[in-house]
């Protein structure tokens, strides 16, 4: 089974001329995984995605720690053959990693590592490994394979961990009894795949899931300060929410997750709400983020955003939404909703941010029908767009100066058009 085919052609070539006889190249993670399946399971082609490609020292006898980063060494060949300009380049030597574009394809180039969690979920130390190190620090059994650029044939798929059979069955086996507890984000991740892929989380992987979540073996706890949390439950967290929203049937996937019980990585009551897919349907008809979407259905969707550090603008977004949306019930719960179309622009007009403000509180409702639904939506569509039948020019020609009372009349002319507004 030759995969070049499958992957580019013209890629692997140019590689191949480049690679030194001293180190081994080798086709690791998602596009190996894709392709296998396709040459192999008869999966439709997903398209290319980024290729992660490895390099190694073949002397066993090099100490990857003390010679020049092996992917440093093969990414400078590659630009010297192929001449200024027909690649991009940029190095990460923190990492001995390069990150690659030729001819629209991306390529991570990077020298075999080992990885060590110090604590559970923070980031992990980096130090150069060999093949089998880099391997077993990758997430599932079906990412942890690689393939020799010089021989693309599948007997030559290098698969310590049962891969393999793993695409037959369709499954994602964790690598080790604490991958989870290491990085809880391989729980999204899982998800992600499970729903693009259609596989299942193998049965001792979903009880190591289940358990790792039971136990919370991790330092910062709900209730804790935002930030403190470690990368896994914070940023790292955020990303692969990012991903799975904006890349995968999310639907399919977020499904999967909170039937494991894993939303509670964000929070228990996103884990308890039954309103979250209606939430991002509307939230993608009103073209608003997915993501603040998401959160308005948890108990506390600020506290969940500041955590994940999203953007300050979606942050002040879910806030000034969520302090609404309790103003709201607060006051339909003592029959003191405002009467008027100029009393809800009043309370609404709050803001530049006030459409999305409105918007957000309106796919947040977990009632179809909230009494508030009306008003907001008229405010949204027609009152909000309605002004002063009278202009600044107009109002100083009849003898008004500029400052605060020509502002207090321009409102009040406004209200007054708004007073005519049927209700």
């Amino acid at each position: 089974m030759d995969l070049a085919e499958a992957l580019h052609p013209g890629l692997i070539a140019a590689l191949q001329q480049v690679a030194e006889p001293d180190v081994e190249l080798y086709l690791v993670g998602g596009a190996l995984r894709d392709a296998l399946l396709h040459r192999l399971h008869r999966d439709p082609w997903r398209g290319l995605p980024d290729i992660d490609l490895l390099v190694q020292y073949r002397d066993p006898g090099v100490d990857p720690a003390t010679a020049e980063p092996a992917a440093h060494a093969l990414a400078q060949r590659l630009l010297a053959q192929q001449g200024p300009g027909a690649v991009r380049c940029q190095f990460h030597h923190a990492y001995g990693t390069v990150e690659l574009e030729w001819q629209g394809v991306w390529i991570d180039l990077a020298t075999a590592r080992h990885e060590h969690y110090p604590r559970p979920a923070q980031n992990p130390q980096v130090r150069p490994g060999r093949l089998e190190d880099d391997l077993a620090r990758r997430d599932f059994s079906v990412n942890a394979m690689a393939l020799p650029l010089r021989n693309l044939q599948e007997q030559a798929v290098v698969d310590p961990y049962g891969g393999l059979e793993d695409l037959a069955a369709r499954q994602l086996r964790l690598l080790h009894p604490h991958s989870l507890r290491d990085d809880p984000t391989r729980a999204l991740r899982a998800a992600r795949y499970a729903a693009r892929l259609g596989f299942a989380l193998e049965p001792s992987s979903l009880a190591q899931l289940r358990s790792t979540l039971q136990r919370w073996p991790w330092s910062w706890k709900p209730g804790d300060p935002a930030d403190q949390a470690p990368p896994a439950l914070s940023t790292r967290l955020r990303m692969e929410l990012e991903l799975l929203l904006d890349h995968e049937p999310w639907a399919a996937a977020l499904s999967q997750l909170q039937q494991w019980g894993a939303l509670v990585l964000l929070e228990q009551g996103l884990q308890r709400d039954p309103t979250w897919q209606r939430r991002l349907r509307w939230a993608a008809r009103l073209g608003l983020p997915p993501l603040p979407a998401l959160l308005m259905g948890a108990d506390d969707p600020a506290a969940v955003a500041q955590r994940l550090q999203l953007p300050h603008r979606q942050q002040q977004l879910l806030r000034r939404s969520s302090q609404l949306l309790h103003q709201l019930q607060q006051q339909a719960a003592v029959a003191a909703l405002p009467q008027t179309a100029a009393a809800w622009a009043e309370q609404l007009e709050t803001g530049a941010d006030a459409p999305q403000v409105v918007q957000l509180v309106l796919v947040a409702a977990r009632h179809p029908q909230p009494p508030w639904r009306r008003p907001l939506l008229r405010w949204l569509l027609r009152w909000r767009l309605l002004v002063a039948p009278v202009t600044a020019q107009m109002l100083l020609e009849q003898g008004y100066r500029p400052g605060p009372a020509l502002g207090e009349a321009l409102k009040k002319a406004r209200a007054e058009r708004l007073a005519s507004e049927q209700y």
